[in-house]
């Protein structure tokens, strides 16, 4: 019985540090319903080209592609600012979101800081294809 509760109490920190691992954005990949929000993008404009999102909100933010051209999602600052449930779709940097034509990409996103965000396919931006990103 002494031996358990020792073990027992061993335990008990491995436990808690796990718990403080899972932040809102392991929940939402874990199957907590992140709300979606779409932004399709064209040649040459970002649709929406607005986004009002809320802190500590998960969000599936889901890139389309329907253009004839690669198009990135970058916005620096705010991927900055967010936590992250799979980083795997993002560059190298953390700053945008490549897509190709056709296809579409999808991340979980936590905004912890408010603001305003500017958004830019960097290849393209000269045409008009910015837009921006709110926290509040």
């Amino acid at each position: 019985m002494a031996r358990r509760r020792g073990m027992q109490q061993r335990l008990a920190p491995v436990a808690v540090v796990l718990i403080g691992l899972a932040g809102p954005a392991a929940a939402a990949v874990d199957g907590t319903p992140a709300q979606p929000v779409t932004v399709v993008a064209a040649d040459y404009h970002f649709a929406p080209d607005k986004l009002a999102l809320k802190q500590g909100i998960a969000y599936r933010l889901r890139i389309e592609n329907r253009g004839k051209e690669l198009h990135q999602f970058s916005a620096p600052a705010f991927f900055g600012v967010v936590e992250i449930g799979d980083p795997s779709v993002l560059n190298a940097d953390r700053t945008e979101i490549a897509v190709e034509p056709g296809d579409a990409k999808e991340l979980i996103v936590v905004p912890k800081k408010a603001g305003r965000y500017r958004l830019i396919c960097p290849d393209h931006d000269w045409t008009g294809m910015i837009g921006e990103i709110t926290v509040e």
